[in-house]
């Protein structure tokens, strides 16, 4: 048996985050789909802080989001295929890789106001957890995993086209990555391929997070952070076009714009 130090005040859980009332009814409403399960979404929006305050609760939305995340690249794709008949793979991978991506999610969750449910400790709260893009994107593919499990691929897909086809209108023509980007910018100025190099790799090995710098010849590298090596190249692909190129567009799959 453990014995309390008696001059040691008791451990004290952090406390949960209080949600709005009538939130749940709202948040359906944004989702287009009412839950069978409501389980189910609760575990969608349990953020890992909820464990801390609130000792063992059911799992929390990172195997959900594991699922949410095929379930958006699979029927994205398929809307995809249908509004671009006409074009080739490469082109569609291209509009692909910009609407799946974190920037994508993010501005998703933000319309649908999916931070104020979210299920976490009063310290994660208040420590901006409720609008940290990595949380809200990792939330809202776990939500499509619900989508998906509670009402099968016709609710997600209803949600999905809701929400992501003024994504795809934005970009009349197939987007281009920011690495592919910067290749070009430092081919057009005469210099060498930009050079990725690997900082540090940080976190458990379920959930890395890794650390990427970018050079070009002869300037400051450009640092990122991401869950991949590959989103994290990029986004230090955007960092440093942001300070060579100020032209090119900041906002996830925009293409550059010609001057003419």
């Amino acid at each position: 048996m453990a014995v309390r130090h008696p001059l040691r005040p008791p451990l004290q859980r952090d406390q949960l985050a209080p949600s709005p009332a009538g939130g749940r009814e709202r948040l359906e409403s944004a989702l287009g789909h009412r839950f069978t399960a409501s389980s189910l979404l609760d575990q969608a929006l349990t953020h890992r802080s909820a464990f801390t305050a609130r000792g063992p609760v059911p799992e929390g939305y990172e195997r959900l989001e594991f699922l949410g995340d095929r379930v958006l690249g699979l029927v994205v794709a398929e809307l995809l295929l249908e509004r671009y008949p006409r074009e080739q793979e490469g082109e569609l991978t291209r509009r692909h890789t910009a609407l799946v991506r974190r920037d994508a999610l993010v501005r998703v969750a933000r319309l649908i106001g999916l931070g104020e449910h979210l299920r976490l400790s009063k310290g994660e709260a208040e420590a901006g957890g409720r609008d940290n893009p990595g949380v809200l994107a990792d939330a809202l593919e776990a939500v499509l995993a619900a989508l998906y499990l509670d009402g099968g691929l016709v609710a997600a897909r209803r949600f999905i086209e809701r929400y992501w086809d003024p994504l795809m209108a934005e970009d009349r023509e197939p987007p281009r990555d920011a690495k592919t980007a910067l290749q070009e910018w430092a081919q057009g100025a005469g210099l060498p391929l930009p050079v990725y190099d690997t900082v540090a790799i940080e976190g458990p090995s379920h959930e890395p997070s890794f650390t990427i710098a970018v050079t070009v010849e002869g300037g400051a590298p450009a640092i990122a952070k991401g869950r991949s090596k590959r989103a994290a190249e990029q986004l230090a692909a955007e960092a440093l076009l942001a300070r060579l190129a100020p032209g090119w567009p900041q906002r996830a799959g925009a293409p550059r714009r010609k001057r003419g």
